[in-house]
């Protein structure tokens, strides 16, 4: 862990330095994964079995590779009933925000009489990635499923890598409606998902969070589906004052910190005896938190303390541009509302991070490695597209041609120009052809 003190020499380039360090796991995966994609857009199914039964050790084949709906509704019936609960009331939760997000279609007629619009359609087909490894997402299902269906999606295919799947996930597919779970796994899944591998059929977008070879199939394979984004280690920045409980602090830290060695959890307070209570506390809840070894790594190899006048804190969170950011303040819209880049922001004493993971309705898919400066968390408009809409008659027709004109002869593209030059002849073939021909002769 790392302490900056806003009036010490330097403190501006140290903190840039610090925060543009590579939190990403090293790795030359590329290869690997472009040798996977083009063996499975060959040999489809085949070349999916391989690489499941290479990579993860199970042997499956065409009967056994989906997930039967009385699997589904067996493993959802084995969910603790308190987990199941917890999971239908996110699960409402999730729905109801992202139903707001819905925009509405228009149409209008301008000045000059042309009418105008736009109308929103969702996608066909959305592939979701649910990690399996070292523990059981039902949130990531839920927060990458329930937008879809709120959008309208009509085909989800869920992919997760083989082995015993948890009840939890299991009811979170059940609560939403999501009854195409294929058990593959890594850069294969995703090559399935994009090019097809019967009975898997293609989707049109791939979305969920998944290791490095999926993080880089997913790279290799935008532009033939669409793709969420690329997701690196979680980010958290906590602004506090001496008010706060440095217990809970030190536990919205390490809610972050707890995801990966190459998470990251950064704290900025005005008092510097304040930071010393929360970085005792950290700790303290190291010694018996059971993701203590990644936690522990988070936070000696890119946690960071930095004292600074809260003021400060605004211009320093941008400057991040974290996936995460509360504000456990008194009154967090003063400081929270000048901050442009961060993926969501948590305000006041009583809005941990966690509860955005889980159940406040918002998504948990948020930009991380500092892309809040460009890019948004999942939505409703990842998966629902807009389609432009345009209607003339012939006195709007009219008002457009003769710029439609000018703008095509002057970027030399000649048949731009004769389509709309040739219906300014209205009606007769010749009238048409007459007046095409009147278009200069550089640009007919």
């Amino acid at each position: 862990m790392r302490r900056f003190r806003f009036t010490d020499p330097g403190f501006e380039e140290a903190f840039a330095a610090f925060i543009e360090e590579r939190r990403e796991t090293p790795s030359e995966v590329e290869t690997s994964v472009r040798e996977i994609l083009k063996a499975v857009r060959a040999d489809g199914l085949n070349a999916v079995l391989r690489y499941t039964r290479q990579f993860d050790g199970a042997e499956l084949d065409v009967t056994s590779v989906r997930v039967t709906a009385d699997e589904i509704a067996s493993g959802a019936a084995q969910c603790d009933p308190e987990v199941r609960q917890a999971i239908a009331f996110a699960a409402r939760r999730i729905v109801a925000y992202h139903e707001r997000q819905r925009p509405v279609d228009a149409r209008f007629i301008d000045e000059d009489g042309v009418e105008l619009g736009w109308r929103w359609t969702p996608l066909d087909a959305v592939g979701i990635y649910v990690p399996g490894g070292r523990a059981a997402y039902p949130s990531t299902l839920l927060m990458n499923a329930l937008p879809a269906r709120a959008a309208g999606v009509g085909r989800i295919a869920m992919v997760t890598p083989p082995g015993k799947l948890q009840p939890a996930v299991l009811a979170a597919a059940e609560e939403a409606g999501v009854e195409e779970i294929w058990r593959i796994g890594g850069a294969q899944a995703v090559a399935a998902l994009a090019y097809g591998a019967e009975p898997i059929r293609p989707v049109d977008k791939i979305v969920g969070p998944g290791n490095a070879y999926v993080a880089a199939a997913k790279r290799q394979v935008f532009g033939i589906v669409g793709i969420d984004a690329l997701a690196g280690p979680s980010e958290i920045v906590v602004v506090a004052d001496a008010a706060s409980n440095p217990e809970w602090i030190a536990a919205d830290l390490l809610s972050q910190a707890e995801h990966d060695p190459a998470a990251q959890s950064i704290l900025i307070t005005d008092d510097e005896a304040f930071a010393a209570e929360v970085e005792a506390a950290i700790a303290r809840q190291l010694e018996h938190l059971s993701t203590g070894a990644s936690a522990s790594a988070s936070w000696r190899d890119h946690g960071a303390t930095v004292i600074a006048p809260l003021d400060e804190a605004p211009r320093l969170v941008n400057l991040v541009a974290p996936e995460h950011v509360e504000f456990a303040l008194d009154h967090p819209e003063r400081l929270a509302d000048q901050v442009r880049h961060a993926g969501a922001i948590f305000l006041g004493r009583y809005a941990p991070e966690a509860i955005g993971d889980y159940v406040a309705g918002s998504n948990h898919v948020l930009p991380t490695s500092r892309a809040a400066r460009f890019s948004s968390g999942l939505s409703i408009y990842d998966f629902i597209k807009r389609t432009s809409i345009v209607k003339c008659d012939a006195a709007a027709f009219d008002a457009l041609a003769p710029a439609t004109v000018a703008l095509a002869e002057a970027e030399g593209l000649p048949a731009h120009a004769r389509s709309a030059a040739i219906r300014q002849g209205r009606g007769q073939a010749g009238q048409g052809h007459a007046l095409a021909n009147a278009v200069k002769p550089g640009a007919a």
